[in-house]
């Protein structure tokens, strides 16, 4: 298993690559699903809670699959079954959702995010074994995985009031390792294949998104009412959709990325930071699907419950997007307004009547002016 040449021309997703995405779109649509009912019956805070656990275990397991992929790859039979044995981790996981939401059963979750992460410490040890220039980073990584599993393991034995204080420990834990062990010595990776990774999941992450709101709007739709509000969810959805996407690659990431092979704290904060992009992407799907049922009466929440469940996160996405993927790219510091004022404008839509058409238009109108303002500038 010797490391990938980050300068390798070339390098896109492999269709194994493609497979395992494929199969976590399950977990994300559960997760999705669950923040949507939990919030439609009224319990909100326990909702976002497991909703931000369910997603951590999801996106954290996908992203270090992701960066090991780039700077080891062999694409050999050992390698294909182990990366099989992390997918079936992934479904393991997303059977086990709906147990984490209606009954805060976190032990199907756990089992399938235990067999993820053990199948990526073996992977972790066979580069420990092939590249001896980076043994003290590759152990380290392999180490501080099996750890944190067992951590998780014991995790289920604790009584429920120190669970929640036991989660926090072993998440700061799990994002810790990766600092702890590249400060060793630093493993290969390709910008390119990087940025195409994450934006092809990005990609996945949106089209869960529609899928949960059109679902909603569907199972409202044969309620038979409100089918004026309906048309204002549905297109308000369209066009927040199109505009995550508009703005999420307005910028190349691949350039970013190559930046920071001299500065790895940034290049943690933007690996990190997409657990925002990711989860809000996602909750933008479930509160869709809250608005949706607000306005045929299939929930008792309040209108500014539905609004906020559409605008909070259509807002956290912006801020992370622009922080993380457009900020780096300004040339003044007048380019951040229009994204600011967006986010403000956004958040008094909770007190509209229909709140994801609104923020569908202010997002898509932030869309067409990132874009003119960007070719400004490169034309002068």
């Amino acid at each position: 298993m010797r490391a990938r040449d980050p300068g390798e021309k070339h390098r896109v997703s492999t269709s194994l690559e493609l497979l395992f995405d494929l199969c976590f779109v399950v977990a994300i649509g559960q997760a999705s699903l669950g923040l949507r009912d939990a919030v439609t019956g009224g319990y909100y805070v326990a909702g976002v809670l497991h909703f931000a656990i369910v997603f951590f275990s999801v996106w954290w397991a996908w992203m270090n699959f992701t960066w090991f992929a780039s700077a080891y790859d062999p694409d050999d039979i050992p390698y294909r079954l182990t990366v099989l044995v992390q997918i079936t981790g992934s479904l393991i996981l997303a059977a086990g959702v709906r147990r984490a939401f209606d009954g805060n059963d976190l032990s199907v979750i756990t089992l399938g995010y235990v067999v993820m992460r053990i199948a990526l410490a073996g992977l972790w040890l066979r580069a420990t074994r092939a590249d001896p220039v980076r043994r003290r980073t590759t152990l380290r990584f392999a180490v501080g995985v099996m750890v944190c599993q067992a951590g998780w393991a014991g995790l289920l034995f604790v009584p429920d009031d120190m669970r929640l204080p036991g989660i926090a420990a072993l998440v700061v834990a799990e994002v810790s390792v990766p600092v702890w062990a590249q400060s060793a010595g630093m493993t290969p990776w390709h910008p390119h294949h990087i940025a195409e990774r994450y934006g092809l999941f990005t990609l996945i992450v949106i089209g869960e998104s529609v899928a949960s709101a059109t679902a909603a709007v569907r199972t409202a739709l044969d309620e038979g009412r409100g089918t004026g509000a309906l048309c204002a969810v549905a297109a308000g959805g369209v066009l927040m959709v199109f505009a995550m996407w508009w703005l999420y690659f307005a910028r190349p990431a691949h350039t970013l990325l190559a930046s920071t092979h001299r500065a790895p704290g940034n290049r943690f904060l933007w690996a990190y930071g997409h657990y925002l992009i990711f989860a809000s992407a996602a909750a933008v799907g479930a509160g869709l699907g809250v608005s949706a049922y607000q306005v045929v009466h299939r929930t008792d929440v309040a209108p500014e419950v539905a609004g906020a469940a559409v605008a909070v996160p259509a807002v956290v996405f912006l801020i992370t997007v622009w922080a993380l993927h457009l900020r780096p790219h300004r040339r003044s510091t007048g380019e951040s307004v229009p994204f600011l004022c967006t986010a403000v404008l956004i958040l008094l839509t909770v007190f509209t009547p229909v709140a994801a058409l609104p923020t569908g238009i202010l997002l898509a109108v932030l869309a067409v002016v990132t874009t003119t303002g960007g070719r400004r500038l490169q034309d002068g």
